[in-house]
């Protein structure tokens, strides 16, 4: 009988690709969402995980556990929800006894001097930041005091199928290339920055499930490298899409004057450090565990624009 693999948060860019994945490796898939949205393939329950009770009905019986939730994008919202929410994932997981791999973002190792590893230290410098260092907390916490089984698997900023709706690299690049607009690039296009493929995401936590020696650590994406600077993407994306290369920086001002009318914009001025500074993201832990060879960036454009 093939494990049953559920995803918590089953719609969203790795969660769509993992669920395609798994059923590719002939295993069985349930995915847990707030709507209950139906999925070809895959037993789907409804269940806020902010509900224990509803969290623990929807896991009953499953193998393996993937906490891939995405909630709004406000500080306010993640500082109210997200310890509800791995508190109550841990506790589910200690007491049905299931294994959990925990999609994480690399907000709380703050401004990074070099490459950003597993072994980076947490020193946030946004609230953002500040409350994912606490529910990776909770979970490193957790696993060291043997309540759960539990992996990290940790992403930089990701662009790929599904990633239409989240990734600032299609928003702002793939999708004004394509429309013959000008691709744009934030503050500064001269500094390097990484970027995780959604299909190679999937895929490595899939290989990282199938690991007994791979649990209770952290594990980075496999990622391209070198980084490639904000201009390089703009670029490549041109050269790759077949358009001619238009590009533009919007300076920090101007972001500034767009976050009073566009709440995204607002929310995301405090993680401006990111594109501000060189955001180079290690992988070399998972690419030599598994000998995997990340998706090249110009390969990674071509399967995001679907060509």
């Amino acid at each position: 009988m093939a494990a049953l693999h559920t995803i918590i948060g089953a719609g969203g860019s790795i969660g769509s690709n993992l669920s395609n994945i798994l059923i590719q490796n002939g295993e069985s898939v349930r995915v847990v969402s707030r709507s209950g949205k139906h999925n070809d393939g895959c037993d789907v329950r409804k269940a806020n995980a902010l509900n224990k009770a509803e969290l623990s009905d929807a896991l009953e019986g499953s193998s393996i556990a993937y906490l891939l939730i995405g909630i709004q994008y406000k500080a306010s919202v993640w500082e109210r929800d997200w310890p509800v929410i791995m508190q109550n994932t841990i506790d589910v997981c200690s007491e049905q006894e299931i294994p959990l791999i925990f999609f994480d973002n690399v907000y709380m190792y703050g401004l990074v001097n070099g490459v950003m590893t597993e072994e980076t230290p947490f020193r946030p410098v946004s609230r953002k930041g500040i409350l994912r260092a606490q529910i990776a907390t909770m979970l490193l916490e957790a696993i060291k005091a043997g309540k759960v089984k539990a992996i990290i698997a940790r992403s930089a900023d990701f662009y790929g199928p599904y990633s239409e709706q989240m990734s600032f690299f299609h928003a702002m690049v793939l999708k004004n290339i394509i429309q013959g607009k000008q691709a744009q690039w934030m503050i500064n296009g001269e500094l390097p920055h990484s970027l995780t493929f959604t299909q190679d995401a999937a895929q490595a936590l899939y290989l990282l499930s199938q690991d007994e020696n791979c649990w209770n650590q952290t594990w980075h994406m496999p990622t391209a490298k070198p980084a490639l600077t904000g201009n390089e993407l703009m670029n490549l994306s041109s050269k790759v899409l077949n358009k001619p290369k238009k590009s533009m920086i919007i300076p920090k001002w101007m972001l500034r004057i767009l976050g009073i009318f566009i709440p995204v914009i607002k929310e995301n001025m405090e993680m401006l450090y990111q594109v501000s500074e060189p955001y180079i993201f290690g992988s070399d832990k998972f690419e030599k565990h598994f000998s995997f060879m990340p998706t090249s960036y110009e390969e990674g454009i071509k399967k995001a624009s679907n060509m």
